[in-house]
């Protein structure tokens, strides 16, 4: 199958409109040349740059070069024999050029010294070539508008940028990398213990679950209207963006899509949050001095901190991955959050409904896969748990059950058994604190971990999650 999709790709034509593409036949034939007369060390070489068959104009060395790869994977030696018979017994060796051609290659070429001079002419001229192939489809489908403008935007921004970043080809890795990866951070658990080894969340039991929200995760937190979805991922945010003294983490650069709040608003709720001002009452009664004076020392925290908050609301999915894809091109993302996924337009008004946040689920995963940061989607409950008086499920997740499919973590917040149904005076008593109301974080899913119901405290005064066990400074 794999040498069929190769030759697959061989075949299909590039367009280039009518000028003839950047290309130079000498260094081809001087690095096929090397490739068979030193060996194969060449080819290794150019293996481990990615360099593929398309990435030579001259049919004829396409054919010789997956020879060659072809024989290097077989364990068999490389030279013009096992070249020219392995093309014969593929019946491309007329098309190869013949057994003449082969040898008259190596007849060129004296060694193997300016092998990689040869190797980077030819990558630049197979890259130039791409971006001239796709600047004329661009050209041509802009004329032809067959498809949706966002559509074509992403697709045209997904060439360039895969070109820039040196990613065409095959993305697929030996399992040697990945382990390695596995036992450095089995390595970094084993010397720091139970510390935060991704992004920390800000709640110990809850990184105790997890270890922190890691690369390419894709994190859900469901609610019902009013139960704390926003501040909590301003929770996050602040333990992001403030890591703990000695942890030996920087500030985490986060992105976060707001489609329901201003940014404003938003900066309001971080920073009377993190000096602990009651957001409520300060805007009724003026705060006093202290308070005022530590509204400004914590405005003075968060100023050059890396966050950066994208209000604009009906965005497509689309739209979101463009932003974060340039983001991360000018400085590397640590954490997204998006707020909500509901929110978020389909591609295609069409389709129904849960198919569109289907697609948009689907979308966000593959956002963290591309970006290696943890994705966190928050997410609108439907009533069934209120109509039913039950503590809410991942079937609970409105319009979309592939959400929790998609999802390496899905967290639910709720009261607790006791205090449903009750009334908001009775939860309070039972939070043991004024003002402040207990909150249930169901962690219903854990893809790398186990599963556990976190007891937490809400207090929409001060618009801030904690545990219960801490204690309270009072702004009043």
């Amino acid at each position: 199958m794999a040498e069929r999709n190769q030759r697959n790709r061989r075949e299909e034509k590039p367009n280039y409109g009518d000028r003839v593409p950047p290309h130079n036949l000498d260094a081809e034939r001087g690095l096929i040349a090397s490739i068979i007369i030193d060996g194969g060390e060449t080819l290794q070489r150019c293996l481990s740059e990615k360099i593929s068959p398309v990435y030579f104009f001259d049919p004829k060395h396409q054919d010789i070069y997956a020879a060659a790869i072809k024989l290097s994977h077989d364990n068999s030696g490389i030279d013009e024999i096992t070249i020219t018979e392995k093309l014969r017994r593929e019946e491309r060796l007329d098309s190869a050029g013949g057994a003449a051609y082969v040898n008259e290659l190596t007849g060129q070429v004296a060694s193997s010294a300016h092998a990689p001079h040869w190797m980077a002419i030819v990558r630049e001229k197979y890259f130039l070539r791409c971006l001239i192939s796709t600047s004329v489809d661009t050209v041509e489908k802009a004329h032809a508008h067959i498809e949706g403008i966002d559509q074509l935007l992403e697709q045209v921004e997904q060439a360039f940028f895969r070109i820039a970043e040196h990613q065409v080809g095959d993305t697929a890795v030996p399992i040697d990398k990945p382990m390695d990866e596995a036992m450095e951070m089995m390595q970094r658990i084993f010397q720091d213990g139970n510390q935060v080894q991704g992004v920390p969340s800000g709640f110990t039991d809850l990184d105790r679950l997890t270890f922190g929200f890691q690369q390419g995760q894709m994190v859900v937190v469901a609610a019902r209207p009013g139960m704390g979805k926003t501040s909590i991922a301003l929770n996050f945010i602040e333990a992001a963006l403030f890591p703990k003294p000695n942890s030996g983490k920087q500030p985490s650069h986060v992105l976060l899509f707001s489609l329901e709040m201003p940014a404003r608003e938003l900066a309001m709720r971080l920073l009377c949050s993190r000096a602990r001002v009651n957001l409520q009452k300060m805007r009724t009664v003026r705060p006093d001095a202290q308070s005022q004076i530590d509204l400004v020392k914590t405005a003075g925290e968060f100023k050059g901190l890396p966050l950066i908050i994208d209000d604009n609301g009906g965005q497509t999915i689309l739209e979101i991955r463009a932003k974060c894809r340039r983001i991360h091109a000018q400085k590397p993302l640590n954490l997204i959050i998006i707020d909500y996924i509901q929110l978020i337009n389909g591609l295609d008004s069409g389709l129904p409904r849960e198919q569109q946040i289907a697609e948009v689920s689907r979308s966000i995963k593959a956002m963290a896969k591309e970006f290696k940061v943890p994705v966190i989607a928050l997410a609108q409950l439907n009533r069934k748990s209120e109509e039913e008086s039950r503590q809410p499920r991942m079937s609970d997740l409105r319009e979309s059950g592939s959400i929790e499919q998609d999802a390496d973590i899905v967290m639910l917040i709720s009261k607790p058994p006791t205090a449903q149904g009750k009334a908001a005076e009775a939860e309070a008593e039972l939070a043991g604190q004024d003002g402040c109301y207990s909150r249930q974080l169901i962690v219903a899913k854990n893809r790398n971990g186990p599963t556990a119901d976190i007891n937490l405290l809400f207090n929409p005064g001060l618009t801030r999650f904690e545990t219960p066990a801490k204690d309270y400074p009072r702004n009043d």
